[in-house]
């Protein structure tokens, strides 16, 4: 079950969980589409994969299946 996090890890935009700009690699890093296409160029800085849009969680499935609200920054700036 994908955590659905609720940020992008190198800008904090948020991304609610009907976010269409949220993008994830394999191992869920998450980050907006705006980060991804300029600063990161389609690659992640965490483990070198690739991003896709995260899939969007219907409304009724959210209550059974909740989104994270564990706020994930990296520790290094993303440049």
């Amino acid at each position: 079950m994908l955590a659905l996090r609720p940020n992008c890890e190198c800008c904090d935009r948020d991304l609610p969980p009907e976010s269409a700009d949220a993008r994830i690699c394999t191992f869920e890093c998450t980050f907006c589409a705006d980060c991804v296409d300029g600063v990161l160029k389609g690659v992640c800085p965490n483990c070198g994969g690739n991003f896709v849009a995260r899939p969007i969680r219907p409304a009724a499935m959210l209550a059974r299946h909740p989104p994270s609200y564990e706020r994930v920054r990296r520790p290094t700036p993303c440049a």
